[in-house]
């Protein structure tokens, strides 16, 4: 009677642990995103403040992703020594502390925090997928497919509220950035009790080594960061050239900002579900395959000046972004043979994948200015659409980096 009261209660508290746990990467996941989306809507007012030009102004969205590309490749290898519990804590107090100090005063500490927030976030993006595939590795889709869509919502909302904040008397724009310091905090507190738990067993310094210049060796290693990257140049040329795509196609401005609504829209369930499908099927090469048709049918779709194929080309390139995002974290997992592996493919695929998505809009931008005409920008991302069939169909094949190659 008394071994299975015992049992009983071990049960509870291991049940009561990993629902922490879960709510820890879901709360960690929502400021994945937020905190540089909110800037977006502010720019205006953050250039007119500070007198600052638009090049300039417009830095504060790249510099985050530069972070990820120059942060990324050191972040597993850190957790490693530290514990992945240890290193996600800490990179929330540098979280903190960028959003804190970001709003303050003037020019460089707009930009020391914006940079120290891109590091602190580099951290939570590869680690995550990671967590994920050491403590719930028989429910890798649901968890990547819940946290994907925490991330995209907080993003959503953020860009949404942070203006309206800002109009509230005496907060401006510095308050509504500093606001999101609430979230950090909050995600600090919950993730507080995974550090009294046993750290992960580490691994040499000489097999870290070896298993790292495998990785950079493997050619499946390199198709999963393409696709990663491929499909993040996608989505961050669109979000940065979809307005004026449309407004060129005789689109008013308010119209073409809802409809830059509706593919973010497109993008959040097709983060969640096709994670779920995923996991049912043996590999997911089909699926990467879609990913790209539909960004092949959306930017065909935008060529025609049709509202209604515009309407669905908007959904098709915002549903494909959204599946692949989702297919890029799992395969971090998927692919690799343990949580530590998966951090540093993770780590590979997000550094290297965030530098092509952060040259995508510049690129697509600049061949604008050169043609004054929005056709071979999106003949371009149906170009990257093949890029996305051909690294997502080798990506998609069920088999292992490190052990295989």
């Amino acid at each position: 009677m008394i071994l299975a009261q015992n049992r009983q209660a071990m049960q509870k508290h291991n049940n009561i642990s990993r629902w922490g746990l879960l709510i820890g990467i879901l709360v960690i996941a929502a400021n994945l995103r937020a905190p540089l989306t909110s800037v977006g809507s502010l720019l205006s007012a953050i250039r007119e403040d500070l007198q600052i030009s638009s090049t300039l102004a417009g830095s504060l969205t790249t510099l985050p992703l530069l972070a990820f590309f120059a942060v990324s490749p050191f972040a597993s290898t850190i957790a490693n020594r530290v514990g992945m519990e240890w290193t996600l804590f800490y990179s929330f107090i540098l979280l903190t502390i960028g959003l804190i100090v970001r709003p303050l005063s003037g020019i460089t500490l707009l930009i020391s925090g914006t940079i120290i927030v891109g590091v602190a976030i580099a951290f939570g993006n590869v680690l995550l997928p990671g967590l994920i595939k050491m403590k719930f590795p028989m429910k890798i889709g649901l968890l990547t497919g819940l946290y994907a869509v925490f991330m995209n919502i907080f993003g959503a909302l953020a860009s949404g509220l942070s203006l309206p904040v800002s109009r509230i008397s005496g907060f401006g724009w510095q308050g509504s950035l500093a606001s999101w310091a609430i979230l950090s905090i909050v995600a600090l507190m919950v993730w507080f009790p995974q550090l009294k738990k046993k750290a992960d067993s580490l691994k040499s310094t000489d097999s870290k080594q070896a298993a790292n210049n495998k990785l950079w060796k493997s050619s499946l290693a390199w198709n999963i960061t393409v696709y990663m990257g491929t499909q993040s140049m996608i989505f961050f040329t669109m979000i940065s050239w979809l307005p004026d795509i449309l407004t060129n196609s005789g689109y008013s401005s308010n119209m073409a900002g809802w409809m830059l609504s509706l593919m973010q829209l497109a993008f959040i369930p097709f983060t969640f579900i096709t994670p779920l499908i995923a996991e049912r099927m043996a590999d997911q090469r089909l699926l990467t395959a879609i990913t790209g048709i539909l960004v092949l049918i959306g930017s065909g779709g935008l060529m025609t000046g049709s509202a209604v194929m515009i309407t669905i080309a908007v959904i098709c390139i915002g549903g494909a972004c959204g599946a692949a995002f989702s297919l890029s974290m799992m395969f971090f997992s998927l692919r690799s043979n343990d949580g530590h592996e998966a951090s540093r493919v993770s780590g590979m695929a997000q550094s290297l994948g965030y530098l092509i998505a952060a040259a995508g809009p510049i690129l697509l931008g600049f061949i604008y200015d050169i043609t004054a005409n929005w056709t071979l920008p999106i003949a371009i991302v149906g170009m990257v659409g093949f890029i996305l069939i051909v690294t997502g169909v080798k990506s998609g094949a069920d088999r292992k980096i490190v052990s295989t190659e």
